[in-house]
């Protein structure tokens, strides 16, 4: 009989194994290559492969994953942009965009760069900070809601909920005009369970994208339950909404499975979470800290023919590691293109 002990110390072993530390991480992704990951090409589609962001604390320390001279936001994507073929933005979850930062983007990477850009909090019905929003919006509070330090989107008029989507869509017109434009990311919190009114929302979000294109997240396990998955496919491929096929630790309510689908045919997206349970919800915990994993090879190569798949199927994959404590992300991304390219180059 194993004692209490020895599972302490596997599960530590585990843990070990899954943050090694960025050192061991640098190791590995060397390991693979050293040259920039380019965009898979495969008979039917583009895949790409990235991070979500490029300037978290912990990727951007010293010796982590930057050379010493790139220590400018402007260094670091135009270095960023010389390894990977997309990133992800999420600091336009917690502030509203400008023209000026997405022009300054566009002039900073490749013209075969994308991005895939979080919607801001208030776009998908979660809290934003009301100091962190433009000032004429905050002028424009409802004096109930001026003196609060968050507020929902719910609690918004609607001339200021139409106002909040103008200001983002518009502030991103430099990159489309650019060609660099991927995915506006829909992510829904996990209090956003399945129901006429989510489904609503969901419909209400793809009129006002218009032309631009989205991808929804959803987190909540009950959308995928034997009563509701279905449905849940069919109305994102109704609305040809990308649905976003995720990688994450599993067991709480918000643990939505593995599952793979195809529900647009220009686009798909696959995002990767870590499987660090312990964190997934837990409260008070760092971004960095809840997604600090490091995938090892058989993880990875388990979604080599998931990919495949969905790659016979969308003329544009998105691959996007979320796992994103130092350099575990861009180690994985580089892992993973490299195992999916070495698939196709075999077959």
């Amino acid at each position: 009989m194993t004692s209490s002990n020895e599972m302490r110390d596997a599960s530590h072993a585990r843990d070990a194994s899954h943050d090694p530390g960025p050192a061991t991480a640098a190791a590995r992704a060397e390991h693979v290559t050293r040259a920039a990951v380019a965009p898979v090409i495969t008979p039917s589609s583009m895949v790409r492969f990235g991070t979500a962001g490029w300037t978290d604390r912990t990727l951007t320390a010293p010796g982590v994953f930057y050379p010493p001279n790139a220590t400018s936001a402007e260094a670091r994507l135009r270095y960023y942009a010389t390894r990977f073929s997309i990133v992800e933005v999420d600091a336009t979850y917690y502030a509203l965009p400008s023209r000026q930062m997405a022009m300054l983007w566009a002039q900073r990477s490749p013209d075969d760069f994308v991005f895939d850009v979080k919607a801001h909090a208030l776009m998908t019905g979660q809290p934003s900070e009301v100091a962190r929003l433009p000032a004429d919006v905050r002028a424009a509070l409802p004096a109930t809601l001026a003196s609060k330090p968050r507020i929902y989107t719910k609690d918004l008029p609607p001339e200021l909920q139409d106002a909040i989507w103008t200001i983002f869509l518009d502030a991103l017109e430099p990159l489309r005009r650019a060609g660099k434009m991927g995915s506006i990311l829909l992510q829904y919190p996990r209090w956003f369970g399945p129901g006429r009114t989510s489904r609503e929302l969901i419909r209400d979000a793809r009129d006002r994208l218009g032309s631009w294109t989205g991808a929804v997240e959803l987190r909540n396990a009950r959308w995928f339950t034997a009563a509701d998955r279905d449905r849940t496919l069919s109305l994102l491929a109704e609305l040809e909404l990308p649905f976003v096929m995720v990688d994450a630790p599993q067991g709480t309510g918000s643990s939505v499975p593995p599952i793979v689908a195809v529900t647009a045919p220009s686009l798909a997206v696959v995002r990767f979470h870590g499987r660090r349970v312990e964190t997934w919800e837990a409260p008070g915990v760092g971004v960095a800290e809840r997604f600090r994993y490091l995938y090892d090879r058989d993880e990875l190569e388990e979604w080599v023919p998931r990919l495949r798949e969905v790659a016979r199927e969308a003329r544009n994959v998105h691959v996007i590691m979320n796992n994103c404590y130092a350099n575990y992300g861009t180690t994985n991304a580089a892992e993973l293109a490299a195992l999916f390219g070495a698939a196709y180059a075999s077959s």
